[in-house]
C-alpha cells in the first residue's frame, strides 16, 4: 500500500493516504455531512453517523488535511482495477455499461465520493487533492483515471442539461468510449425555467481543465438527487500547464509505516459534489 504523504512548502495542508480504520472513518464522517446533512442524500449511514458503502472496504481513501488544527478538510477514494474485481466490480457499473473500459490500453482507476469541507472549498483545497492523485498515478503505472462529475438535480434538471448542452460541443469522447447510463434524467418539466446563468461545479470544471472527456449522457441518481456524468482522463494526454503542476511537480515526501487494517478554483461556495 502507497504510504507517502505530500507536503508542498509553506503549504497549510498535505495530502495522505488513510493508514488506519480511523482515517477511513474520519472520511466517512466528512462524507455524511456534505451528502447527508448538507445535501439531502439518502445514503448509507450508521449509527455513529458514518456515510458507508460496500465499496470502501476496498478502496483507498485519499485525504487532504489541514495542518494548522490536524482536521480533516477533503478526501476522495481510490478503487484500482485489482481492487475493483475483488470488490465485485467498480461503482461506476452501478449506473453505466462499462464495456468501454475493455478498449484502455494500460491500468485504470476509479475515484469517487469525493468531498470538500465547505470552510475549505478553494483552489488550494483541490490542488494538494490533485497532487496526491497525481503521485499515486505516477507510482502506481496508472493510464487512465475515471469516475463521475455529479450536478444536483434539485432544480429538476434545469443546470444538468444545460451544463450537458455546453459540454457535448468540445469535450465528448469518440463514440467506441461513450457509455450508457442505466437510468436516463427523467424529462424535464416543461413548465420549469430558469433566468439564471447556469455555473458548472468546480470539480466538473476541473476536470475539462485537465482534458477529461465525458463519455455520453449522464445517469440519473434519485439517492444523492444529482445527475452523474462519467468523466474519462488520459493520463497522457493532460494540459501541459496542469500535467507540470499536478504531476512533474517535485514534492518532499516521507513514508511512515502503515498500520491500515482495510484491504487495500477558489470558485463560488457551491457544494463539491462527488465522484462516482
Amino acid at each position: 500500500m502507497l504510504t507517502t504523504l505530500l507536503q508542498a512548502n509553506d503549504c497549510r495542508y498535505r495530502v495522505q493516504l488513510a493508514l488506519s480504520l480511523d482515517d477511513v472513518q474520519r472520511s466517512q464522517r466528512l462524507r455524511h455531512q456534505v451528502f447527508v446533512q448538507e445535501m439531502g442524500a439518502q445514503a448509507q449511514v450508521d449509527e455513529h453517523g458514518l456515510e458507508h458503502d460496500h465499496y470502501d472496504a476496498f478502496c483507498q481513501h485519499l485525504l487532504v488535511i489541514d495542518q494548522h488544527n490536524d482536521q480533516l478538510v477533503a478526501s476522495t477514494r481510490i478503487l484500482t482495477r485489482a481492487a475493483a474485481q475483488a470488490a465485485g466490480g467498480f461503482y461506476s457499473e452501478n449506473e453505466f455499461d462499462l464495456a468501454m473500459l475493455t478498449r484502455l490500453h494500460g491500468d485504470v482507476m476509479e475515484i469517487g465520493r469525493t468531498c470538500v469541507h465547505p470552510e475549505h472549498r478553494n483552489g488550494s483545497t483541490i490542488g494538494i487533492l490533485w497532487q496526491g492523485l497525481a503521485d499515486f498515478m505516477n507510482q502506481n503505472r496508472i493510464s487512465h483515471l475515471f469516475g463521475s462529475a455529479s450536478i444536483p438535480m434539485q432544480d429538476g434538471g434545469l443546470a444538468a442539461r444545460s451544463i450537458m448542452q455546453e459540454l457535448r460541443g468540445d469535450f465528448m469522447s469518440s463514440d467506441e468510449l461513450r457509455v450508457t447510463p442505466k437510468l436516463a434524467l427523467p424529462e424535464l418539466d416543461t413548465a420549469a425555467s430558469s433566468s439564471k446563468k447556469t455555473r458548472m461545479p468546480p470539480l466538473l470544471k476541473a476536470y475539462m481543465r485537465l482534458g477529461a472527456q465525458i463519455c455520453g449522457e449522464p445517469c440519473w441518481d434519485p439517492a444523492f438527487a444529482c445527475a452523474d456524468i462519467f468523466i474519462l482522463l488520459d493520463v497522457q494526454h493532460l494540459q501541459a500547464r496542469y500535467h507540470r503542476h499536478f504531476v512533474q511537480r517535485q514534492m518532499p515526501i516521507s513514508t511512515p509505516e502503515s498500520h491500515a487494517d482495510i484491504p487495500h478554483s477558489q470558485e463560488h461556495p457551491a457544494p463539491i459534489r462527488r465522484l462516482a
